[in-house]
């Protein structure tokens, strides 16, 4: 806790001025103030114990200890009378000094007040000052001896990891390059998705390596004055180069590094100037300054063109989503300082998470945590990691939602016919967890995970993964001879996966082609615009395709289920008993439908 002693002893100092000033003026509490004749009458009933005149003020006290005080003007026989009473009389100067006390209570007082409030204005003003003068000074700070994360730390990203060991080894012994005459890549570009571990991996850098470490974002250079950012950037790499060798890290790059010339304020705006400024420090550094600039995005489409060529980002290294034993190495790290029982097996959390960055990962293990926390138990079992895992996934289940029995019956046939065509068909992915309690916005789910994870996909798993699309729509219809709204979302999938069929992946009879070119912001897939370079006759054979695609799917699952209509009643009846069917349960009900 800072205390400010020079405030504390300035107010100090006025507090008692005050108090020595105005304590004169007030007459003490206990003389009370007397009229003259009251005076006169306890002087002639000879209740006066004691007098002390000073010029026309008259105090004293009585016999009963009281205390008073008059004033006595042109009295002459006062003191005669007072002796005659045997009186005891004090005489003392008369009070000359009311004029002053009037003078500071009317001068010196206001001018103290003012002289106060001055003081706090300048002194305000001059903090307002300094903070405007630090505006164009960097906020990153470096972080040596703090950076306590290293590559052990990091996992799912090995090969990211064996391009950044020799950034470390250059900064530890620069000069087994420099004999070479080897340069070190100025700067790095981590590109990767949110939550694939690019801070992260820039701490492990600097852990590894042992030097200081400047962080900030991309949003600390901008500012609402312009020119702020250029400064902030030159103060920036000032302050770097005093600390050689050390690490500037810039996490979310695009929001200074935009493309030039794309904004609304023209070529000039402080963005740009921004940019220019950092181009030029990074371009001007002294091939022997071991300053290494890291720098994380999720959106390198939109970057300058200027900041990725050799001699500033000299390297561009993707962090995808990790795969199978990335995501269960994740886990093993995330595991520790967790008491884990020993039912958890991280393989099957790894396979059943296909697609979950290390963030998310990170939070299915934390979920789990807090589940087994809140259940009072000492370890965290694979129940709570199931649940954690469908908690990230789909969201946490509503059991208080009310479904009326009919209702069930139709979810229960409709995740079943799901289930029952995963398992069936050759090129689909096993199930692994059917569910008809309410998680999230869906009514029931059914999971079905690959076995690997997989980078290419044929025309036959397509097809497969349509026709266990359309199995919910089918069973409902089967069953009940009534369609409902609960396959909207199957139906809108099934839709969008039949039309890349034919418009991206050339798995139609339209031939080996792709029909529109698609603007889409990279690593994200998110489709910003489409430009239609076909006709419309071509557009009317795309939709003939695709329902085509849609209509030859569904015949399928139609005839799959009818032929496996006893097994989609009984496991349905089951799962209606159970609500949710998974693990030996789920191998148990599966086992007696033949393939």
């Amino acid at each position: 806790m800072n205390v400010n002693w020079r405030g504390l002893l300035f107010w100090g100092l006025i507090i008692l001025a005050g108090i020595m000033l105005f304590l004169p003026i007030f007459p003490n509490p206990q003389t009370k103030e007397i009229s003259f004749s009251e005076f006169l009458t306890n002087m002639e009933a000879d209740k006066l114990a004691e007098v002390t005149i000073a010029g026309d003020i008259v105090t004293g006290k009585l016999k009963d200890k009281q205390q008073f005080r008059t004033r006595a003007l042109n009295y002459p026989n006062l003191i005669p009378t007072l002796r005659a009473k045997k009186v005891d009389i004090k005489v003392e100067p008369p009070i000359e000094s009311n004029w002053m006390l009037n003078l500071a209570a009317q001068l010196i007082l206001p001018l103290l007040f003012f002289g106060l409030l001055w003081w706090m204005l300048m002194r305000q003003a001059s903090s307002q000052t300094n903070a405007a003068f630090s505006f164009g000074k960097s906020p990153a700070k470096p972080l040596q001896g703090k950076v306590d994360v290293t590559f052990a730390d990091v996992a799912g990203v090995d090969e990211a990891k064996e391009e950044l060991r020799e950034i470390v080894e250059f900064l530890k012994t620069p000069e087994k390059f420099q004999k070479l005459g080897a340069k070190i890549p100025k700067g790095l570009l981590l590109m990767g998705p949110p939550g694939t571990g690019k801070t992260l991996l820039a701490r492990a850098i600097a852990g590894e390596a042992g030097v200081p470490f400047f962080s900030l974002s991309g949003s600390d250079f901008v500012e609402m004055f312009v020119g702020v950012g250029a400064s902030r950037v030159r103060n920036l790499f000032s302050q770097a180069k005093k600390t050689t060798p050390c690490i500037i890290f810039m996490d979310e790059i695009d929001a200074v590094g935009r493309h030039r010339g794309a904004g609304l304020g023209g070529g000039h705006d402080e963005r740009e100037q921004t940019l220019n400024q950092l181009l030029v420090e990074m371009d001007g550094f002294d091939p022997n300054t071991n300053i290494i600039v890291i720098a994380a995005t999720n959106r390198p489409d939109i970057l300058d063109p200027a900041l990725l060529r050799p001699g500033r980002f000299d390297r561009q290294i993707v962090l995808d989503k990790p795969d199978l034993k990335g995501r269960e190495d994740i886990l093993k790290i995330h595991a520790k300082g967790k008491p884990m029982a020993g039912d958890v097996d991280l393989k099957v959390v790894a396979r059943r998470t296909p697609g979950f960055t290390g963030a998310d990962l990170e939070n299915v293990l934390n979920e789990a945590a807090i589940l087994a926390a809140r259940a009072d138990k000492k370890e965290v079992t694979m129940e709570e990691v199931e649940e954690a895992a469908d908690r990230v996934m789909a969201g946490p289940e509503k059991k208080s939602r009310l479904i009326s029995d009919k209702e069930k019956q139709i979810i229960a046939h409709h995740e079943v016919g799901h289930a029952l065509l995963s398992h069936l068909l050759p090129h689909a992915d096993p199930v692994h967890k059917i569910s008809i309690l309410p998680r999230g916005l869906a009514l029931g789910y059914t999971l079905a995970l690959p076995l690997t994870d997989k980078y290419l996909v044929s025309k036959s798993e397509v097809l497969d993964q349509i026709t266990v699309m359309l199995g919910g729509r089918v069973a409902e219809e089967l069953v009940f001879n009534e369609v409902t709204s609960g396959a909207h979302n199957d139906l809108e999938r099934a839709t969008e996966l039949a039309k890349k069929m034919v418009t991206e992946f050339g798995m139609s009879s339209l031939g080996p082609r792709t029909f529109g070119r698609k603007d889409r912001q990279i690593f994200l897939g998110r489709d910003i615009a489409e430009m239609k370079d076909y006709s419309e006759q071509t557009a009317d054979e795309i939709d003939h395709e695709v329902k085509k695609i849609i209509d030859q799917c569904f015949a399928r699952a139609q005839e799959t289920l009818a032929q496996n209509r006893a097994s989609l009643d009984k496991i349905a009846a089951e799962l209606i008993e159970k609500e949710t069917l998974e693990g030996e349960a789920l191998a148990r009900a599966l086992e007696s439908v033949k393939k």
